[in-house]
């Protein structure tokens, strides 16, 4: 008969949802979240009802009910410092997630409605790959300053999924060769694949703006602006409100080569920017590696961009040849996990 899995993304624009039939997929759905909309919530773990509605209707629409599911994945958000792989999500779980995760972050909220759509059924919730999977080396871990530790925040999800396949592409194992993936999307995140490890990388608070979060910054003048203003104003001013909305008032790629497109020299310079920032964040990591690199990989929603993605092939494709895999392969990652664990090929590990 097949087992079905309902798969949940949410991300910082959007909700993904997906239904897999085994490794099949029946279908999949972007629910796009609009800045007007998004700005009614003062916290992100305030949107969680929206998001849970969202997604009961689109399943209603697709005349799909919830004693369907053989599982329910979702994509894990920064809750713990985790391992890679699967993670059975429990209470304990979705009380870190909603009250005192690592950061706060629109992926959290795909363990809580994945838990609590399956629990009045007793149908068992995941997360996979989490945003908060760290195999960082100690030395990796020092900041500068001795009460601040470096984090491993990714989009660990799509990039080892992506990394797999291209090490396959050309023919050899993901634990045998060197990338540099760098995922462009709402948040921005690069880091180093060594040898089949995330060692490295630039978080999305310390890298390259985005179409919604700042990135780095220069510290004298952001803590100058931090006495100006409560600490949640900062926190938007650093995520959801940075990055392309701070300085184009928008999220949207597409809507920003429009502009470019019309002849806006200061869209250009803002995008331009951005991409300037990513190939910066690309070629640092390259010392890490000691330049020995098979393969600098772009991936992500925005990579769909040939505007962006020349410009930063432009500025980095001395390091390595460059592959660009746009979107991501984060749904399906998500659904052959979870099906792994219910056939008993892999194991989950219990939350503490």
């Amino acid at each position: 008969m097949g087992k079905y899995i309902l798969v949940i993304n949410p991300g910082s624009t959007s909700t993904k949802i997906a239904v897999y039939k085994d490794k099949n997929s029946v279908f999949e759905k972007n629910i796009e979240h609009s800045s007007e909309e998004l700005s009614k919530f003062e916290k992100i773990t305030d949107q969680y009802r929206m998001r849970y509605k969202d997604i009961q209707k689109v399943l209603s629409e697709k005349s799909f009910q919830l004693s369907d599911f053989s599982a329910i994945v979702a994509r894990g958000g920064p809750v713990a410092v985790l391992e890679p792989g699967a993670y059975r999500i429990n209470e304990t779980m979705v009380e870190k997630l909603m009250n005192n995760p690592l950061v706060d972050h629109a992926s959290n909220l795909g363990g809580v409605i994945a838990f609590n759509l399956g629990k009045p059924l007793g149908i068992p919730a995941f997360i996979y790959d989490a945003v908060s999977t760290d195999q960082m080396t100690s030395i990796a871990r020092l900041s500068g300053i001795k009460e601040i530790s470096r984090k491993s925040l990714v989009h660990a999800l799509n990039m080892r999924s992506v990394g797999m396949s291209c090490a396959e592409k050309i023919g050899k194992n993901y634990n045998e060769v060197n990338f540099i993936i760098a995922h462009l999307g709402g948040g921005i995140t690069i880091a180093v694949h060594e040898k089949g490890r995330m060692t490295d990388l630039v978080s999305d608070d310390e890298g390259p703006f985005s179409p919604e979060r700042a990135g780095r910054l220069p510290g004298k003048d952001l803590v100058k602006m931090c006495y100006l203003h409560d600490e949640d104003t900062m926190e938007k001013k650093l995520r959801g409100q940075g990055g392309l909305v701070s300085y184009l008032g928008t999220t949207s790629t597409i809507e920003v080569e429009k502009r470019i497109k019309n002849g806006d020299e200061y869209a250009k310079l803002v995008y331009e920017a951005m991409a300037y920032q990513i190939s910066k964040g690309i070629c640092e990591l390259t010392a890490v590696l000691k330049g020995k690199i098979d393969l600098v990989i772009l991936t992500g929603g925005i990579a769909y961009s040939e505007l962006i993605t020349s410009w930063i092939k432009e500025m980095v494709e001395w390091v390595a040849p460059v592959e660009i895999v746009p979107g991501e392969k984060e749904l399906e990652a998500l659904a052959y996990g979870a099906l792994r664990v219910i056939n008993g090929e892999e194991r989950a590990r219990e939350f503490k």
